[in-house]
């Protein structure tokens, strides 16, 4: 049995120069690595190319990271988005299937920012396509002016779910401090997903879902970034590697049985 599960990390689909590449920020590899004691491997965007049942054989758990791109409206039946907004119609066709079969596989789950958005998309529910300019709404997003430090460091405070999954890896507090770097949100909640915090505004900011078969939490907000110095961020990446480990601890003992079986 290996000795590390693996975590198949969700790449964005980028042009270098005339070259079409799959790209994913290092600081969801090494929270992969580091926070999750796990071995992270670069999933591409490669869509029905690569089947969902031919990735969920090989992992124990999946990252679906944040993104400058957005969902394609479409998928959720939003207006068309706004000119220059940049999408990426790869991933959506390939992260979308994928995180709905990992679910209903018990694959583990974490996703984060873009990727929270897409697990509101596969279970039904939509998206404001710009937060700030909705009614009651705050403004979510960064200033991309200032230094990164600034950028991610925590913005506002988020209400968890009394005995919920959040709550009981903050140790049963009630708030939590997070960062805020996104343009786009749940508007209407999916069918099946549980609000597992919010911001005081009223935006959802985390989900789960309901009677799931592993682990499987999606937040808007960005845990990866020096996830070592915050507790709750800690605590996130801890969970999320000992699912994958049982997962793999499973998978380990169904391979030695089959073995058995066919000897």
């Amino acid at each position: 049995m290996p000795s590390k599960p693996l975590v198949g990390v969700s790449a964005d689909r980028n042009m270098m120069g005339a070259h079409p590449s799959h790209v994913v920020g290092e600081k969801y590899l090494a929270a992969v690595v580091d926070g999750a004691s796990a071995l992270a491997f670069v999933l591409p965007a490669l869509g029905e190319l690569q089947a969902s049942a031919d990735i969920l054989a090989a992992v124990d758990g999946l990252l679906f990271t944040g993104s400058y791109s957005n969902v394609e409206p479409h998928r959720y039946g939003g207006h068309p988005s706004a000119a220059g907004t940049l999408h990426d119609a790869a991933r959506d066709a390939t992260t979308l299937p994928l995180m709905r079969a990992a679910i209903e596989a018990g694959v583990p789950v974490l996703a984060i920012c873009r990727g929270f958005q897409e697990m509101n998309v596969v279970f039904g529910g939509t998206l404001h396509q710009s937060v700030h300019a909705v009614d009651g709404l705050n403004d979510h997003r960064e200033n991309k002016a200032d230094a990164l430090d600034v950028q991610y460091a925590p913005s506002h405070e988020i209400a968890l779910r009394e005995g919920g999954l959040l709550h009981r890896l903050a140790g049963g507090t009630a708030t939590a401090r997070v960062n805020s770097l996104h343009g786009q949100g749940v508007e209407r909640l999916g069918d099946g997903l549980t609000a597992e915090a919010t911001a005081p505004d009223g935006l959802i900011e985390a989900v789960s879902v309901v009677n799931a078969r592993a682990f499987v939490l999606g937040v808007q907000w960005h845990p990866e970034w020096k996830h070592a110095n915050d507790a709750f961020s800690t605590a996130i990446f801890q969970a999320f590697g000992d699912a994958c480990r049982d997962r793999m601890r499973m998978r380990a003992g169904r391979d030695v049985t089959t073995t058995v079986t066919h000897a």
